[in-house]
């Protein structure tokens, strides 16, 4: 627990500075296990802007986080010692700027051995994110849960990138490693028959939402859960629930899952070597009593939660003066 009265998710929700958690706001990634990185960019989207507001209202939201996941039996904080960065110095008005800038904002947080958490922002921030973490673990395995492909080629001709891009690049790019990329929740209308087969042939497992409905979380998870060995990327674009559960999003597409199966799917990815996660496409413009800033919260708190079970059960103790970084969680070879 903290001792400094301003920051601990000990406070009750009315109180605190709202850094995620009420953690400390830092840039000192000494003895650090996870670090929280805002990425307040949306000029990639196709239809809703105003995901650059994402990162602050899911902050504000996380004082309703207390702390101990009973379901996990495991309290994060205990385990973990946890700061929140900032955020990127993003420019609107340039996407190739801004992917530079999360790339090397990214890469520092890798190198110091910290798992990143970035809340986005768009899902075009996932690209440069990607890129970071592979030049460190080299291809990744990816769990990529959303309501959309992300495999296109182009959504505007006259430039490659957008959110609806990045994992084209990142598979053609060899970001990704081949037979490890799952997409899950899937669903809605798209351009043509062939965009599905398209992204069979760039690599994707896809699972659909309807798949989802009809055979159950723990069925999917039992199928994918065999492809995803070594070093595991998730990123989760919020749109993969139903917007009844997340109206505060860019581009909603019914028919997804409830609060309660997202909450299942991610708590089953237990005992992968998750060594990094994205939550995107938060909108809190077209939010509903920031029932989405909630869940996407809750969503960060289900990974800290995962990250702090690779931990022992027993407290960490607080280090002396001057003893070195303990950085077990982002070693590329910690199972």
């Amino acid at each position: 627990m903290n001792d400094n009265p301003a920051f601990g998710a000990h406070l009750q929700p009315l109180m605190g500075i709202t850094s995620f958690m009420r953690q400390p706001a830092s840039r000192d990634l000494s003895n650090t296990d996870a670090v929280i990185l805002g990425i307040p960019y949306d000029s990639a989207v196709s239809y809703r802007s105003g995901a650059r507001f994402g990162p602050r209202k899911i902050r504000e939201l996380s004082v309703l986080l207390w702390g101990h996941h009973p379901a996990l039996k495991v309290s994060p904080l205990e385990h973990l010692r946890l700061i929140d960065y900032g955020d990127v110095e993003v420019v609107p008005t340039s996407i190739l700027y801004t992917m530079e800038a999360i790339e090397a904002t990214a890469a520092e947080i890798i190198a110091s051995g910290a798992v990143l958490i970035a809340l986005g922002g768009d899902h075009s921030i996932t690209l440069p994110l990607l890129r970071a973490h592979a030049r460190r673990y080299g291809p990744l395995a990816l769990v990529h849960l959303d309501a959309h492909l992300d495999t296109w080629e182009s959504e505007f001709a006259a430039v490659p990138y957008s959110h609806g891009t990045p994992f084209r690049h990142a598979l053609q790019e060899g970001l990704i490693r081949k037979g490890a990329y799952v997409q899950i929740g899937i669903r809605g209308p798209v351009m043509g028959p062939a965009d599905y087969a398209e992204a069979r042939a760039l690599g994707a497992y896809t699972v659909t939402a309807q798949a989802i409905m009809e055979r159950g979380i723990p069925d999917v998870l039992a199928e994918i859960l065999p492809r995803l060995a070594g070093p595991v990327y998730l990123s989760l674009d919020i749109d993969i629930a139903d917007p009844a559960y997340a109206p505060g999003t860019g581009t909603p597409e019914v028919g997804g899952l409830t609060s309660h199966q997202l909450l299942q799917l991610v708590r089953g990815l237990k005992g992968l070597n998750l060594i990094g996660f994205d939550l995107v496409e938060v909108c809190p413009p077209y939010d509903c009593g920031e029932i989405t800033a909630i869940l996407a919260a809750n969503l960060v708190f289900e990974y800290l939660s995962l990250l702090a079970l690779k931990r022992s059960l027993r407290p960490r103790d607080i280090p002396e003066a001057g003893a070195g970084p303990s950085h077990e969680m982002g070693d590329p070879g910690c199972r």
